[in-house]
């Protein structure tokens, strides 16, 4: 393959198809030669040098090379472990702007750049060198073409306050659909095929959360031997390329394309598309991990070394290494990935794993990082919806509550709180009322809206929900971990026997506790999150850590049980009554007090008794019986220009104890009549009660119970 390099520049990063061949670009600040490395259909490689340096970017121009074109990189420069310099041109590196990879990393000694063999010191290990090519256990980088037909595909823009967001996984979600036709279980075009969005749109979702899609290690090393693979995918390779094991069409690069048409279909049918990122740190771990991209281009610039100890890397994450977020390059590298699955991949927001590691510009995490203020500025990012995962492992990690502006965040306060109340556990009453409507606590001070509360019950990283009320204890030996692995406080009760049982009362009160749950999470303030697969009962079988678990006990059963059913019926139902309310999605923050003079409250606090909450009782952790008024006749804005925006009115009577509870229609409230619209209690949970209830009334709740009335809108007071 004789090839000549014709003068390139220093941008764009990447390779770059230009409809007559391809532009080569790679940054390292301190290597002393880059060879780019093409790979013909058999394998077989050619090495061309990089010559054309300018701003630490080696570049080059190959005609008549376009797509399809797999390469890779060799970097030259010193290997000198402990003054954090760990070059070696023996090992085949990812590039870090590829579009596509063709192939998983596979684990081989020789994809390390130190000789495992050379001593039985394990400490001193990675100070030898590997001369052990690796290139034939590595991932190419693939040239793309990024033509694509988008049919007028715009940005949907639902608002946040409409917004209900299903996190869930590629694979998991459609492996197992028997409307899916089996070529297409697994993948992105799986994902989108209509009967998978017909099941999104009839629950009213407006959102998928997919966890991640870059492309990742697929078989980290202490996963060898196990049988197991990386389900998950936290460790990221390449934040550009769409992990190709989810195409259909494998490896090849047209997982591109499918991903596009993924997006397209959704968009269609109304949902957007948020990815899950991991920028704190890739699959390369630790200084003993393989050398896979960025340790063998430049080491020293793309992670946080130790500082004074350079052969170590900072790890606020626990995955072994910590992107260098204080180095511009890396900067830029974050945000042109950012903006390419934006501009070119048309997503729609990012939820941020472990986001506080971003923030890091020394040790502590800084809310004025640089990482926020170029996010902040730019007139791509700064329109999308960004969510943060606000805590990592570091000292000072936990930041509920103090991300900047246009940040949302995942409200991990909301769901211990949730969990205690429900369990019975000590839940002080000012917390929960915190939570429902919002957690202005943490999040109005600080300029935002309800909608900075991303809440939720359950996520990827635990418990399914039935696994929650069903399970005390992690099961996860499946994971080969002898069980250390996974949270060990997970707030859980299994409501009287510990996993599968055939008895009839302990199955009836899991099925209510998931419905108690569901609607808390439902028609709370702040915008709701449900776990994939928790609307139909999903089981883990109590392994709350199913990251390297590809296989049934991740994916989604779609043999529905008369039990699965009857909670998806009551699921969709649960959403369509919050999109059909804006009292339950309210844009602004409740005032808790009197509107216009009228002696009725936006919201009201009672005792089971119809007596107003005390002060004293917003600290009383053992309150489990609580009415809650959600004034709907006026609400703070306009439905459209000139139109007031009303609602009806709602009662809300939580009984989170082990007794049945009497509670009486609050008379201060002063709207009248009501009636049920949902009683937990009952297994369809929507009840169709015609009995109308008046003022003072009083209404049977049952134990671990949760009673919504409604009374019709009423005019807004005039002025």
């Amino acid at each position: 393959m004789g090839m000549q390099v014709w003068p390139g520049r220093p941008h764009p990063l990447g390779a770059t198809w230009d409809g007559a061949g391809t532009h080569f670009a790679l940054f390292s600040e301190n290597a002393t030669a880059v060879d780019l490395c093409l790979f013909d259909q058999e394998g077989q490689e050619t090495r061309l040098p990089l010559t054309d340096v300018e701003n630490y970017v080696w570049h080059g121009y190959l005609p008549e090379v376009g797509p399809g074109q797999r390469y890779g990189y060799r970097v030259h420069g010193p290997y000198d472990p402990k003054r954090g310099q760990r070059f070696n041109p023996h090992k085949l590196l990812i590039d870090p702007y590829a579009l596509a990879l063709d192939g998983d990393v596979q684990f081989d000694p020789a994809i390390f750049s130190y000789d495992m063999g050379a001593t039985d010191d394990l400490e001193n290990l990675d100070l030898s060198l590997s001369e052990v090519d690796s290139a034939p256990f590595m991932p190419k980088s693939i040239v793309v073409d990024p033509t694509f037909d988008w049919e007028g595909d715009r940005p949907l823009d639902t608002p946040w306050h409409r917004t209900i967001i299903y996190e869930t996984h590629v694979k998991g979600l459609t492996q197992c659909h028997p409307q899916v036709p089996e070529a297409l279980r697994g993948t992105y075009a799986g994902l989108g095929h209509p009967a998978v969005i017909d099941h999104l749109t009839r629950l009213g979702i407006t959102a998928v959360e997919l966890l991640p899609v870059h492309h990742f290690h697929a078989y980290p090393g202490h996963l060898a031997n196990t049988g197991l693979r990386n389900y998950w995918g936290y460790d990221s390779l390449n934040y550009f390329a769409p992990y190709g094991g989810y195409s259909s069409a494998g490896q090849s690069g047209n997982q591109v394309n499918e991903f596009k048409q993924m997006v397209k279909a959704l968009h269609r049918a109304g949902i957007e598309v948020i990815l899950d990122v991991v920028y704190n740190h890739t699959g390369e771990g630790s200084h003993l991990g393989p050398t896979l991209s960025l340790r063998g281009i430049d080491n020293a610039a793309y992670y946080r070394l130790v500082e004074n100890v350079p052969r170590y890397y900072m790890d606020f994450t626990g995955c072994g290494n910590s992107l260098n977020v204080r180095h511009p390059q890396i900067l830029k590298l974050i945000m042109d990935s950012l903006r390419y699955w934006v501009q070119e991949m048309h997503v729609d927001g990012f939820r941020f794993d472990l986001a506080s590691a971003l923030a890091r510009e020394l040790y502590e995490v800084d809310s004025l990082a640089a990482f926020f203020d170029i996010i902040h500025q730019d007139p791509v990012l700064s329109t999308i919806k960004l969510i943060a995962e606000p805590w990592d492992l570091g000292e000072g990690g936990y930041q509920v509550g103090n991300f900047p502006l246009l940040w949302s965040e995942w409200n991990g306060k909301y769901r211990d709180s949730l969990r205690d109340f429900w369990r019975n556990h000590d839940c002080r009453l000012g917390e929960f009322a915190f939570r429902l409507t919002g957690s202005s606590d943490l999040y109005q001070a600080n300029g935002k809206r309800p909608h900075a509360s991303i809440n939720f019950i359950t996520c990827h990283d635990g418990f399914t929900l039935r696994d929650l009320v069903s399970y005390n204890e992690k099961h996860n030996l499946a994971n080969h971990e002898n069980n250390r692995d996974g949270e060990s406080y997970n707030r859980s009760w299994d409501c009287g026997a510990e996993g599968e049982t055939d008895d009839p009362k302990i199955l009836a009160l899991r099925q209510k506790q998931q419905r108690n749950l569901l609607t808390t999470l439902l028609l709370s303030q702040g915008v709701p999150m449900v776990l994939g697969g928790d609307e139909i009962g999903r089981t883990q079988q109590g392994n709350n850590n199913t990251y390297c678990q590809d296989s049934p006990l991740s994916w989604f059963d779609w043999t529905l049980s008369q039990s699965s059913q009857a909670l998806l019926t009551f699921t969709c139902n649960l959403i369509q009554l919050r999109q059909d309310h804006p009292t339950f999605a309210r844009r602004h923050w409740f005032q808790g007090r009197e509107i216009h003079g009228s002696g009725v409250h936006d919201i009201g606090w009672y005792n089971p008794d119809g007596s107003a909450i005390s002060n004293n009782q917003w600290h009383d952790g053992s309150a489990k019986a609580i009415a809650v008024f959600l004034n709907g006749a006026e609400l703070t804005g306009f439905e459209a220009p000139g139109q007031r925006l009303v609602d009806d009115s709602f009662l809300l009577f939580f009984n989170a104890q082990a007794d049945p509870q009497t509670f009486q229609i609050p008379t201060l409230v002063q709207t009248e009549p009501w009636s049920m619209v949902l009683d937990t209690d009952k297994p369809a949970g929507f009840v169709k009660d015609k009995h109308l209830y008046r003022l003072g009334e009083a209404i049977a709740v049952a134990d671990f119970s949760l009673v919504v009335l409604t009374s019709p809108r009423t005019p807004p007071a005039q002025t």
